[in-house]
C-alpha cells in the first residue's frame, strides 16, 4: 500500500509551467549523483539549437508542449486506421495517459537558482512509486523517453519534424537495413535546418544508467555508420527519473561531418532552403514539402476530429494572422496570456448576442479572427484541434493515402493470406515492417503529384465552411465564452488545450 503519510489529496490547479534540468556532454557517462539539484545551471538562451558548451541547463516548459510532443512522436500509425478512424482516439490516449498516470508536479529549491525559473520540476507521483508493477513501469518508461526525447529535440534545440527510422529515413541504405527487424538501429530520425544537417536520435527513459546510455550509444554507431558520408549529428536523448527525484534529462551528443541532407524528391532547392528551424507550419504559405510534412504529422489528430461525434465537436476563435503568435519558446504560443486573442475573443463575444450563428460566424472573420475545429480526445482531459486550411489538406492527403493502399497489393490486411497466424512473433513482425515501408516508398513516389494537390486544397480550405469540410449539415457550435479550467495553446495551424486540473500532486 501507499504508506498512510501519503496524504488522499485531489488533482492540484497547477500554473502548467516547470523547469526540467538538462545535462549536455559528448557521450555516456555515469548517471550525476543529485547534480540535477545541486549543479549550477546555465541560462538557457532559446537559440533553436545546440548550447556553444556543455553542461548544466535548466529551460523551463509547460505542459502543453510536452503534451504535444507525446501526440505527434514515434511510429506512424495511420496507415493502418484508414477504414477504421475512430481509433486514432485510442493511440492518443495511449500516448498522453502513462504521463498523466504517472508523472506529478512539486516545487523545489536548487542551490543555485536560474533567473526567470519557476521553481517546479516533474517527478514520480506516489502510484507509480508504490503501487505500479515493472512491466507497467517499463512501458510507462519507453513513453517517457520517447515524449521527452522529442520534447528537447523539436522545442528546446530546434529540429525539424521526426520520424521514426523503421520507415527507412532519407538514405535508401536506411530503408534496406531495416528490412530486418533484428536490426537495432535509433528510434528517430529528424533535419535540423539551422545545422544543416541530419540528426539520428535515440531515446531512453526510466531509472536509465550508464549501462542503458551505451547501448543507445552503440545504436547511433550503427546508423551512423549507413548513414556514412552525410553530414549528421548523433543525439542520445537520457528521460531519467527514480522515485524521490527530480525528472532531468541528459543529451549526449557528437557531430559528423560530410555532404549536405538530399533534398526531397524532385522538390526545388531554393525552396527547400526558405525552410527555418522547428516547425513546418510556420513555413506552409512557401513550401509544398513542408506542407506535405505538416499534413502528415497531423493525421492523427486529423482522424480524431474527422471521427468524432458532432455533439464533441466545437470552434474557437484564435487571431487568423499567423505571424501574431510569437512563441515564447518551444512550439506552441500560450493564450491565456496572449493579449491579441484575449482582445479580440472579447469584441467577438461583445457582437455575439446580437447576432445569429451564421452571421457571426462570418463577422469574426471580418473580425481578424479564424475558427479552429476542436474535440476533446475520450479518456483525456486533451484537446487537439486544427485550422480549416490544415484540415482540407489532411483531408486530400488521407484520401491519396487510401487510394495507395487499394492500389499496392498486399497492403491491406484482407489481402494477407490465412497462414499469416502460423509466422512466428519475428516473421510477422518483419511482414509489418516490410508493409509499412512499401507504403511510405508509395507515399514518397506520389510526391511530385502531391504538391499541388495539397496546396490547392489547403488555399480552398481558407473559404470553405466546417460543415462542408466535415460533410455534415450542421456547423459545429462556435465557443467565445471558453472554459475557465482549460491552458490553450496554438500553432500557426493547430490548437491544443490542457485541464488546469489533472496534474496530480506528487509527494507530500
Amino acid at each position: 500500500m501507499i504508506p498512510a503519510h501519503v496524504p488522499d489529496e485531489p488533482p492540484l490547479t497547477y500554473a502548467d509551467s516547470f523547469d526540467i534540468p538538462v545535462l549536455f556532454r559528448d557521450g555516456p557517462a555515469d548517471k550525476p549523483r543529485r547534480q540535477w539539484r545541486t549543479a549550477k545551471h546555465e541560462t538557457w538562451a532559446g537559440s533553436g539549437g545546440f548550447p556553444a558548451t556543455n553542461g548544466w541547463y535548466a529551460p523551463t516548459t509547460t505542459w502543453r508542449e510536452i503534451i504535444k510532443a507525446a501526440t505527434e512522436v514515434g511510429r506512424d500509425v495511420t496507415p493502418h486506421l484508414q477504414n477504421q478512424p475512430r481509433y486514432a482516439h485510442g493511440e492518443l490516449v495511449a500516448r498522453v495517459s502513462p504521463l498523466y498516470a504517472y508523472l506529478g508536479a512539486h516545487p523545489v529549491k536548487p542551490r543555485h537558482p536560474v533567473p526567470g525559473s519557476k521553481g517546479r520540476r516533474l517527478t514520480l507521483n506516489p502510484v507509480y512509486e508504490y503501487g505500479t508493477e515493472r512491466s507497467a513501469q517499463n512501458a510507462a518508461a519507453y513513453r517517457l523517453g520517447m515524449t521527452m526525447t522529442e520534447w528537447a529535440c523539436r522545442s528546446l534545440l530546434g529540429l525539424g519534424q521526426t520520424e521514426h527510422l523503421e520507415l527507412g529515413g532519407p538514405i535508401p541504405a536506411l530503408s534496406e537495413t531495416f528490412k530486418d527487424p533484428k536490426k537495432t538501429l535509433p528510434d528517430l530520425w529528424g533535419r535540423h535546418e539551422t545545422e544543416d544537417r541530419y540528426w539520428l536520435i535515440e531515446a531512453k527513459g526510466g531509472n536509465v544508467g550508464v549501462d542503458t546510455l551505451r547501448k543507445g550509444w552503440a545504436q547511433l554507431a550503427a546508423g551512423s555508420t549507413i548513414l556514412g558520408s552525410y553530414a549528421h549529428r548523433t543525439v542520445l536523448v537520457g528521460a531519467a527519473v527514480r522515485p524521490g527525484d527530480d525528472l532531468f534529462l541528459t543529451i549526449d551528443h557528437d557531430l559528423h561531418p560530410g555532404q549536405p541532407p538530399i533534398t526531397p524528391g524532385g522538390s526545388d532547392a531554393v525552396e527547400d532552403e526558405m525552410l527555418g528551424p522547428g516547425n513546418l507550419e510556420d513555413h506552409l504559405g512557401d513550401s509544398d514539402d513542408a506542407l506535405i510534412g505538416a499534413a502528415r504529422a497531423q493525421m492523427l489528430a486529423y482522424l480524431a476530429l474527422r471521427s468524432a461525434p458532432a455533439s464533441q465537436l466545437r470552434t474557437v476563435p484564435v487571431p487568423a494572422d499567423r505571424a501574431s503568435r510569437h512563441r515564447r519558446s518551444g512550439l506552441t504560443t500560450p493564450l491565456e496570456d496572449d493579449d491579441l486573442t484575449l482582445a479580440m475573443r472579447a469584441d467577438a463575444r461583445g457582437a455575439a448576442p446580437h447576432t445569429e450563428q451564421h452571421a457571426l460566424r462570418a463577422g469574426i472573420r471580418s473580425m481578424g479572427l479564424d475558427d479552429f475545429l476542436t474535440c476533446r480526445i475520450p479518456g483525456t482531459e486533451v484537446h487537439l484541434g486544427m485550422s480549416r486550411k490544415l484540415f482540407a489538406a489532411c483531408e486530400r492527403l488521407h484520401e491519396e493515402d487510401l487510394a495507395i493502399a487499394r492500389r499496392t497489393p498486399g497492403l491491406r490486411a484482407e489481402d494477407q493470406p490465412a497462414v499469416v497466424q502460423d509466422l512466428s512473433d519475428a516473421a510477422q513482425e518483419e511482414q509489418r515492417l516490410t508493409q509499412r515501408r512499401i507504403f511510405r516508398e508509395q507515399q514518397e513516389e506520389a510526391r511530385p503529384r502531391l504538391r499541388p494537390l495539397l496546396r490547392d486544397a489547403y488555399e480552398r480550405g481558407a473559404t470553405s465552411d466546417w460543415s462542408d469540410l466535415l460533410r455534415r449539415p450542421q456547423e459545429p457550435e462556435l465557443d467565445l465564452e471558453g472554459d475557465e479550467g482549460l491552458l490553450e495553446a496554438a500553432t500557426p495551424e493547430t490548437y491544443l488545450a490542457v485541464s488546469r486540473y489533472d496534474l496530480p500532486p506528487a509527494r507530500p
